[in-house]
């Protein structure tokens, strides 16, 4: 362990800021469980960052990987792939029926085909409006579609034509749009700024006021969508359909793919030579994704998170009547939420509950956020909100 950290001290530009004392070297999985080289086991309540929604190395996924690896690797996107192709299908039949798909790399990459694609709709109207603590990526595009200053101030100046608004308040949105606006970008549920849930009725308001204007509504489902909240994308709790949306993180199952699936009206926007990606949608990604996707439409799966999702609901919410004095708020749906501290002790809380076997995520210095796989068990939600529960009444004890 002692060397792989001098090593990547050397080799590896250091952007991830880990803690040597308390970020394990992770060396195998299976389920809802990971195993450092020591052979101690942590219960994940992280999921690669909402990568892996069916667990780790979930035999189906690991069986579609290997054989379409055996088969055929990569050709690039000049020749037809029957993995691409179903994949297609199967997201557009389960979305936005008639549509089409785009396949990137990552949820910045498709964020990016978005966004590009709404500038060419209309020439002159390039301007998009997101929200205040949105996070849509770190390309130059998407950080500056990103509503966090913070993530703006090295790398000004930054791409013009984004403005951002007061995320469930339809007034700051309709106050930013001018003739020049082309789109409104908004995560249904945002995940990197804090776990913030929108509300029927701004949604319902947005897609009123997008349709009026002749805007693009545009969600970002990378990390609500594929199951997250309980329903197969983010934007079926509120029956608020968008004209375009982007998915990745759990799309591949732990492989790197995001897609950006695009309403009839305006697939035949991009033409060739306009967009593009290498490794987008290459045969091996799309097999491990349509494994995931089988899974997620089995009969029930959709049910059994949204049980999961209230068993870690209320616990979330006894922390906050238990803890009145350390925690805040609770904020989430489905099987991503997140505990608001009233104190900077987030980091603190984290790295106690790493020394006890579970991983969970600290959002700045006040925000605990829980993403665990869908298909974790009953017991073993429970058994890592007890532990979460253990290290709260410690934190309080002390202070």
């Amino acid at each position: 362990m002692g060397n792989i950290k001098n090593l990547e001290g050397k080799y590896i530009i250091n952007t991830y800021n880990r803690n040597p004392d308390l970020t394990p070297l992770l060396i195998k999985a299976e389920g809802s469980w990971l195993w450092d080289e020591q052979g101690r086991k942590y219960l994940d309540f992280l999921s690669g960052l909402a990568v892996n929604v069916v667990g780790h190395c979930h035999p189906e996924v690991v069986r579609a990987i290997g054989e379409q690896a055996a088969r055929l690797i990569h050709t690039s996107n000049l020749y037809y792939s029957e993995p691409q192709v179903e994949l297609a299908r199967v997201l557009v039949e389960n979305s936005l029926p008639g549509g089409k798909v785009f396949f990137a790399n990552s949820g910045a990459e498709a964020n990016e085909a978005a966004i590009k694609l709404a500038r060419k709709k209309d020439p002159g109207r390039y301007k998009i409006v997101t929200a205040y603590n949105s996070f849509h990526g770190r390309t130059m595009a998407t950080l500056s579609a990103t509503g966090q200053p913070k993530h703006h101030q090295a790398f000004q100046p930054i791409v013009e034509g984004f403005s951002y608004a007061h995320f469930n308040d339809l007034g700051s949105f309709e106050e930013l749009i001018d003739d020049q606006t082309a789109a409104v970008l908004i995560e249904p549920v945002q995940g990197e700024g804090g776990v913030h849930v929108a509300e029927e009725s701004f949604l319902k308001g947005l897609r009123e006021l997008c349709d009026r204007r002749g805007l693009l509504l545009i969600y970002d489902e990378v990390q609500c969508g594929m199951g997250r909240t309980g329903k197969l994308w983010a934007f079926e709790n509120w029956g608020v359909s968008p004209d375009l949306f982007t998915v990745a993180k759990g799309l591949g199952g732990g492989l790197p793919i995001g897609a950006l699936i695009v309403s009839a009206p305006y697939t035949a926007l991009l033409q060739p030579g306009e967009h593009a990606s290498t490794f987008g949608g290459n045969q091996v990604v799309c097999s491990a994704a349509r494994a995931v996707f089988k899974i997620l439409k089995e009969d029930g799966f959709m049910e059994q998170v949204q049980k999961k999702g209230l068993i870690m609901k209320e616990a979330l919410k006894k922390a906050v009547s238990d803890y009145p004095n350390l925690v805040k708020d609770y904020r989430g749906v489905g099987l991503i939420y997140a505990l608001e501290l009233s104190e900077p002790a987030a980091k603190q809380v984290q790295g106690r509950c790493t020394e006890e076997g579970l991983l969970i995520n600290a959002i700045g210095d006040n925000i605990l956020r829980f993403l665990p796989p869908l298909t974790i068990s009953e017991n073993e939600l429970k058994d890592g909100l007890k532990i979460l529960n253990s290290l709260l009444t410690e934190h309080s004890a002390k202070n």
